[in-house]
């Protein structure tokens, strides 16, 4: 299997990026943006400041560590990166970037993830692995693996296949088993697979499924990614939770959490305290079940145990809340009295409400104040909120409007000063 991947991501380096971008632009995306690990994973409380060992465990063409690379560096951190990746040419395309970059404490290493016991890498206070375990073997033991690398008070950001959301993939990937078996040459095979789309009928689970569009604008590589690809498995929800278990670990955050609220798509009282007497993954379970369109999970996880410690409170008085980004600070600083908030993705589209008081609240989110501050400041400048638990009982409703959207956070290290551009995978 191991050399089966390395053929696969040496002939078509995925995704394709051009290390010159680099120059104009940086990608975010998730699992992986430090402000969801600060407060996913170290409390919304690390002290960047001090040595941190992050793993990139799968690099690929190298988009987490440019993302990671580039934001500890604009808070100063002494990281220390280490990319890790079976393709050569994979790690030829990271490599490029991080120089156009200019990251210099990434260290490059060939090999595969399955081989850590014998790498001596030693272990890590945060783990990257995003779209990797789900094309192994054996996902389980591969987590088993990072989870056996990981620091004890450190988490892991993964990026699994979302079993709903894919339907039509596996059907395609079914057929072209049997018209391009893996012996064929792999421009054939793309050509046999370019070949069956043109003849796929409107009835095709594929055709009807509008959310999976790789094949059309990634070029080759996206495409056989997607569709000829050596080993491809996806998750719902508890197999997830499942995967976790086994290896010892505890899921802290689904992303984007907004996603996985039940809420969002239930508006019958009835229902929704029924609902209310679900755990929160089993929850999150009912809510993929009813939108039907999440076709990656980006998942934080901590050792079992270590979660209720892990995620940032927003409770707390000595919380910094902090917005994502310019766009972030831009919708709260739009916001009406009495509100709302269109959000979509992949064919869902909603609107959310969000509490009186969330324009004066978040007007105030510098991501330097801490809420204690916020809130003297609304007491002695507006007249509201005067006590801490009112306070608390208005922020926590806008807290999970916008967390939930993964727009705010708490994180006593502010948000990455440089602006990017956001990477919609």
């Amino acid at each position: 299997m191991t050399d089966l991947l390395r053929q696969q991501y040496e002939t078509f380096p995925y995704p394709l990026r051009d290390p010159q971008e680099e120059k104009t632009r940086l990608l975010e995306g998730h699992p992986s943006h430090l402000l969801e690990v600060d407060h996913y994973i170290f409390g919304g409380r690390r002290d960047f400041p001090q040595p941190l060992r992050v793993l990139v465990a799968g690099g690929g063409t190298g988009d987490a560590v440019m993302m990671l690379g580039q934001h500890l560096a604009d808070r100063g951190c002494p990281a220390e990166l280490v990319y890790l990746d079976l393709s050569t040419a994979s790690r030829a395309i990271a490599e490029a970037r991080a120089a156009v970059r200019g990251l210099t404490t990434v260290r490059f290493v060939t090999g595969s993830l399955l081989e850590l016991p014998s790498l001596g890498l030693g272990r890590f206070d945060y783990i990257d692995c995003c779209g990797v375990l789900h094309h192994l073997p054996d996902p389980g033991a591969a987590l088993s693996l990072l989870a056996g690398a990981l620091s004890d008070t450190g988490g892991i950001g993964l990026m699994l296949y979302g079993a709903l959301g894919r339907t039509g993939v596996y059907d395609l990937q079914a057929i072209l088993r049997r018209l391009a078996p893996i012996e064929m040459p792999a421009a054939q095979r793309v050509e046999t697979a370019r070949r069956l789309l043109k003849q796929l009928p409107p009835t095709s689970r594929f055709v009807r499924n509008p959310l999976i569009s790789d094949h059309r604008v990634g070029g080759d590589s996206a495409l056989y990614d997607l569709l000829l690809h050596s080993h491809d498995i996806a998750y719902t929800v508890p197999e997830i939770r499942a995967l976790a278990d086994a290896a010892g670990l505890e899921i802290t955050a689904l992303i984007e959490p907004w996603r996985y609220d039940p809420e969002t798509y239930v508006n019958d009282g009835t229902l929704r305290r029924r609902l209310a007497g679900l755990d929160w993954l089993e929850r999150a379970a009912v809510a993929e079940l009813i939108v039907g369109n999440i076709k990656k999970h980006s998942v934080y996880l901590v050792r079992a145990g270590r979660g209720a410690a892990a995620v940032a409170r927003p409770d707390d008085p000595e919380a910094v809340p902090v917005m994502r980004d310019d766009e972030a600070a831009k919708l709260a600083a739009g916001l009406k009295p009495e509100g709302d908030i269109n959000v979509s993705i992949d064919g869902f589209r909603t609107t959310l409400k969000v509490p009186r008081l969330a324009r004066p609240i978040l007007t105030r989110v510098d991501g330097r104040r801490t809420l204690g501050q916020i809130q003297r400041d609304l007491a002695e400048n507006t007249g509201e909120l005067r006590d801490w638990a009112s306070f608390v009982a208005d922020f926590q409703q806008v807290f999970r409007v916008f967390n939930g959207i993964n727009s705010l956070f708490l994180s006593r290290a502010g948000r990455p000063a440089r602006p990017a551009e956001t990477d919609p995978g």
